[in-house]
């Protein structure tokens, strides 16, 4: 597993754009927390991440690669719109999904609802550059304190990632959860 600053990243882009074209699952940061991601597309991938987090009952969320991509893809209403104006910014927003194509069933889990993010960061360039969604969760065990800083990512995620995209510590929380897939509001802070 190779660590990558964000100005190494950029050095290497072409070939670390292909590695997630193809398959890799690596860690990344955002405007909130460090996460775990691989393109959303790829079921092998996707399976890859629920055996590192060793879970397997709990849906992803994924950063979308632009509004037009949410739009495209998820129903939207007035309320959906208001949210999406925030953005980007530090909210998993919840969506009912119309287009379960545009990611692996996995992602989701038989779900019909996803979690989307844009974050307020550099990522968020790379991923439109991309064209597609990646899965986006926190880089750690399930229950377990999420990555703050390379000196507490889980030594069994880290010798299992392809690569890691690090920027220093990270100070903030994860996301705060805007679930607008029922029909009344439900905001929560992790």
């Amino acid at each position: 597993m190779k660590v990558y600053t964000k100005n190494e990243f950029y050095s290497k882009k072409s070939i670390l754009l292909k590695k997630i074209k193809g398959g890799s699952v690596f860690i990344y940061p955002t405007d909130t927390i460090y996460g775990i991601g691989c393109d959303a597309r790829n079921f092998e991938s996707v399976k890859k991440i629920y055996e590192l987090k060793e879970t397997r009952n709990m849906p992803f969320s994924v950063i979308a690669p632009s509004k037009k991509w949410i739009i495209e893809n998820c129903d939207i209403d007035s309320l959906a719109e208001s949210w999406l104006k925030k953005l980007p910014g530090p909210y998993t927003i919840i969506l009912r999904l119309k287009n379960k194509k545009c990611i692996s069933k996995n992602v989701i889990l038989n779900k019909s609802t996803l979690g989307i993010r844009i974050p307020k960061h550099w990522i968020s360039e790379i991923v439109k550059e991309l064209g597609f969604s990646l899965v986006t969760t926190s880089a750690n065990k399930t229950g377990h304190p999420f990555m703050t800083t390379i000196k507490n990512l889980d030594s069994d995620i880290k010798e299992k990632v392809d690569f890691v995209i690090y920027e220093g510590e990270k100070e903030n929380r994860p996301s705060t959860i805007i679930d607008l897939s029922k029909d009344n509001i439900r905001i929560s802070e992790r």
